[in-house]
């Protein structure tokens, strides 16, 4: 069999069957048309606001070979219904070429489930509900440092996403490290059938998603189907924060190898004289086995010393030693969450706009502490926190309190934060209340000072990213 994905493996994916190879080599699978190339598998996903049925014709004209749908579509190529038995030994397989399946969805994770059995990496997943991504970054940074790796793109770390990353792989891929999200219970749990990892790592538990899950115990019984996933010592490893009680007694839901971190001497690694620079990162101290290690990490604020923490772990359970570790976490190239980016009038813009918690803002509030000038936050509702939601945003309020010399909130919910941080000390001329991001447009460049370092931070739903384009190339349209 070929090492390269093609039509037979497909076809042998969804239904089972015994097919010579294809010459029809497919280059990646993508479900957005836009992206197709030569050589794409399109997967039509029927989304909330499109159809991908309706760009298939689209997929074929940039490129595609195959597509994946699961209803008839009209246009220029032949169509074979895999929902029946067939003789597929005398079907021709040839692009541009449909495959009809029950559920499209189901076909792409049945696919790249089919492909992760076909190559021996070891597999890294990393769930919680902050800080994922920096993890995943910095685990990749570690392990590349000695391993092939792959890593999940982007935020590609759900239902959709994991499956297009793991249809990356190659034989010469010896690492892989997966970002897992979720919104329900057994989400995880379905993405880990398909990864199957071998190590796995939880970062925190908090109210992110509390609205669907109803609970924070809810929440962790979401995020330990990942540790409940993993094979048994010696092959598996769960690395836990042992920081975070609900995290910590996971310990108990796993067969694996439990690897612990965390800032006091109690975790099998823990770190302690942790010094932030502001934007020239963080020094802190490793302790592992009776060896101590001295590092400088790209790293911003103080808390990012967990996400270190976690990707030295990594790195332990999967035999490198310190320097490799160490040359990982001092790499230039992790793709950090929060970026600075230059603001009107010489000011410093603190791109925190991906997403939004309790715990993230208070850390990035921390972040924006250690910064000399003037300190600006402008702050977006946090979403889906259910019961935790005025409490939350009372929480991130209070700090705001502390720290910010201006204080911008942006949203309905946000105005709670705006009052909480009048409540506990700011004055009403350091608070500005905004409805949404276009009145931010409108307003910031008038608030923004010289030097100022403003902190951007809300939930990706309310879209202060907007708000950094307009800033940063001055646009005066939130809607561009």
């Amino acid at each position: 069999m070929t090492s390269s994905l093609d039509i037979a493996h497909v076809v042998r994916a969804l239904t089972g069957g015994d097919l010579p190879d294809s010459i029809c080599v497919l280059s990646g699978a993508v479900v957005d048309s836009r992206r197709a190339q030569m050589g794409s598998l399109f997967v039509a996903l029927a989304g909330e606001h499109a159809d991908g049925h309706t760009f298939v014709t689209d997929a074929f004209a940039r490129g595609a070979s195959v597509a994946l749908i699961d209803r008839p579509v009209a246009g220029d190529h032949s169509t074979v219904d895999l929902r029946q038995p067939m003789d597929l030994a005398s079907v021709e397989l040839a692009p541009p070429l449909c495959l009809l399946v029950e559920d499209t969805l189901l076909a792409l994770q049945k696919l790249a489930a089919y492909w992760r059995k076909r190559f021996t990496p070891r597999v890294v997943g990393i769930t919680g509900s902050v800080g994922k991504t920096t993890t995943k970054e910095v685990v990749h940074a570690v392990l590349a440092s000695r391993y092939q790796t792959l890593k999940s793109a982007g935020n590609l770390n759900n239902e959709i996403g994991l499956p297009l990353t793991l249809l990356q792989l190659t034989p010469a891929c010896e690492r892989v490290v997966l970002e897992m999200g979720m919104y329900a219970r057994g989400e995880i749990a379905t993405l880990a059938a398909i990864g199957q990892p071998q190590v796995g790592v939880v970062t925190n538990v908090g109210p992110v998603h509390l609205e669907r899950l109803g609970t924070i115990q809810a929440i962790a019984d979401a995020k330990a189907e990942l540790v409940q996933a993993l094979p048994p010592s010696p092959e598996g490893v769960a690395i836990l924060n042992q920081d975070d009680p609900l995290v910590r007694a996971m310990a108990e839901r796993t067969l694996a190898r439990v690897l612990t971190y965390g800032l006091n001497t109690q975790a099998d690694l823990w770190a302690d004289q942790v010094v932030s620079s502001g934007l020239g990162g963080i020094h802190f101290a490793l302790h592992y086995g009776g060896e101590t290690v001295s590092v400088r990490a790209p790293l911003l604020g103080r808390h990012s010393v967990h996400t270190a923490l976690r990707a030295a772990a990594v790195g332990l359970a999967e035999g490198l030693d310190w320097s490799d570790i160490v040359s990982g976490l001092t790499s230039e190239t992790h793709q950090l969450r929060l970026v600075a980016v230059p603001g009107p009038g010489d000011s410093l813009l603190l791109d925190d706009t991906y997403n939004a918690s309790p715990a993230s803002s208070i850390a990035a509030l921390n972040l924006l502490a250690e910064l000399d000038g003037r300190r600006v936050a402008v702050l977006g509702d946090m979403l889906e926190l259910g019961s935790a939601t005025e409490a939350g945003h009372r929480q991130v309020g209070r700090r705001a309190a502390e720290v910010v010399d201006l204080l911008i909130t942006v949203g309905q919910l946000a105005e709670i934060m705006a009052n909480e941080a009048l409540a506990f000390g700011l004055s009403p001329d350091q608070v500005v209340v905004l409805p949404d991001v276009q009145r931010a447009v409108d307003r910031l460049p008038t608030l923004i000072r010289p030097h100022d370092m403003v902190l951007i931070k809300g939930s990706r739903g309310i879209r202060l990213d907007r708000l950094v384009d307009c800033l940063s190339y001055g646009r005066t349209n939130a809607e561009d």
